[in-house]
């Protein structure tokens, strides 16, 4: 069994994604997880994530910024505490294409073994390995 662990963001690696999109790994396989992830994700002013799917469930909490959600062929508006669950293999994206400042979300995955295939190259990844 793992032990619990308190995770502080700021001291934690950043995996920059590229196109203004930086992404902090929390709740991983490495340190421990056995059914989920989760992480924090900041898009920049200008940039978008790129449409994609997972193999899985996926929940994304705004914690700050605002933008859009492009989900299911639906455009939302999202603002901080703005909350999404999205089925697996939902096409989705989120853009911040107008802020000032990045659009900061935190997202969980309900599975440890998620993927990510992004639509216009179909190419997938786990969500761990990125």
């Amino acid at each position: 069994m793992s032990a619990p662990q308190i995770l502080v963001p700021e001291g934690l690696p950043v995996k920059d994604r590229g196109n203004g999109i930086v992404t902090t790994p929390l709740v991983t396989a490495g340190r421990g997880s056995k059914s989920m992830l989760n992480g924090i994700t900041r898009i920049a002013p200008g940039a978008a994530v790129p449409l994609h799917v997972h193999n899985c469930e996926e929940s994304v909490v705004v914690m700050s910024g605002a933008g859009t959600a492009h989900i299911g062929g639906t455009d939302y508006v999202v603002s901080p505490g703005t909350t999404s669950w999205i089925p697996p293999e939902v096409p989705h994206c989120f853009i911040n294409a107008e802020g000032t400042e990045p659009l900061v979300i935190f997202w969980t995955y309900a599975s440890i073994d998620a993927t990510r295939t992004v639509i216009a190259t179909g190419v997938t990844t786990r969500i761990d390995e990125e």
